[in-house]
């Protein structure tokens, strides 16, 4: 009965990665960059392979599909960050708060497991290459991508839902750069206990097993590695399967520091910086890494970028 009388905040102010006035220009450019670079790397990514033939093969309608997540992830939060940087105050309303919220758990998970499936998906084409075309087909590709999706907007939606139960009436200042978990939870005047259980339970699901599938996949593809006799071939697998341990390890070092310890456990400076890596910076690194260490990646670019060079030059000619 109480609850029922007090007013509910239509608006937040975002308290930003810093009040420094004099950080915030400088910031403002090199997060601007940082958007540009991932926002052209992850859009070429899809472009190249939808184009290029000879990447059209399950391993790299993964990757597409995880440069379009990292696109879109990299898209809910950057954007109104850059904005921030430029006016003095900092409002979201509270709609525009709860779909940011909803589309970062979103694309958030749907990370988790998408990472999962490529982890899975270099298991079966190291330990096991002659099944890869039957255990990885097109049909197991596409339901494994829409899994990841599905499983992305359902955990989304059961956080989204009993977060707008929520009644926010204390101060209205998230003390963080974008609408994340904790933050909110800090400034609601209604029990939060449930959202707590639920970050806890399903939280640690989406993360731990994604994580433990990765593992175990990379435990079988060691071993499988080390039993090839070429060196060459010891080295070339090990290439292979390098730049998605990095890209794994970054996002999963930064989001379990993040969401798998209570929140009075890490400074608010800290919870910012490990949001940085996992909203930002691995959106932006996630091309680079799969791109400049991927034979065929940089093939099909050099023949995509000769073939749109022939183009040019035949309608200039005619």
């Amino acid at each position: 009965m109480e609850e029922v009388n007090q007013t509910s905040l239509t608006e937040f102010i975002l308290d930003g990665l810093t009040d420094i006035p004099e950080l915030q220009l400088p910031l403002f450019f090199i997060f601007l960059g940082v958007y540009l670079v991932t926002v052209v790397g992850n859009l070429g990514m899809i472009i190249l392979i939808v184009f290029s033939s000879q990447l059209h093969t399950p391993m790299y309608y993964l990757l597409s599909s995880l440069s379009l997540i990292d696109c879109c992830q990299s898209t809910v939060i950057t954007p109104k960050m850059l904005v921030n940087f430029v006016t003095v105050k900092k409002v979201i309303s509270y709609p525009e708060c709860m779909a940011q919220f909803y589309f970062f758990c979103v694309f958030g998970v749907a990370e988790c497991y998408m990472l999962a499936v490529m982890a899975y998906d270099r298991y079966v084409a190291i330990s096991q290459p002659l099944l890869y075309n039957v255990t990885i087909s097109y049909q197991v590709c596409l339901w494994m991508i829409a899994g990841v999706f599905c499983m992305g907007f359902l955990s989304s939606t059961a956080y989204a839902i009993f977060m707008i139960r929520l009644l926010f009436c204390k101060a209205n200042i998230i003390r963080h750069y974008f609408c994340d978990y904790f933050p909110l939870l800090e400034l609601s005047c209604s029990s939060t206990f449930i959202n707590e259980v639920l970050l806890w339970s399903l939280g640690s699901l989406n993360i731990l097993i994604p994580a433990v599938t990765i593992l175990s996949s990379y435990i079988f593809i060691i071993v499988s590695i080390l039993n090839i006799q070429s060196t060459g071939g010891r080295l070339k697998a090990f290439s292979t399967c390098s730049s998605h341990i990095l890209a794994v390890a970054i996002f999963y070092g930064s989001l379990a520091f993040m969401y798998l310890q209570p929140p009075s456990v890490s400074s608010l400076g800290q919870s910012k910086l490990s949001s940085v890596f996992y909203t930002i910076v691995v959106p932006m690194l996630n091309p680079m890494i799969y791109s400049l260490r991927n034979k065929d990646v940089k093939v099909a670019l050099k023949k995509f970028i000769q073939k749109g060079n022939v183009h040019t030059i035949k309608n200039d000619f005619y």
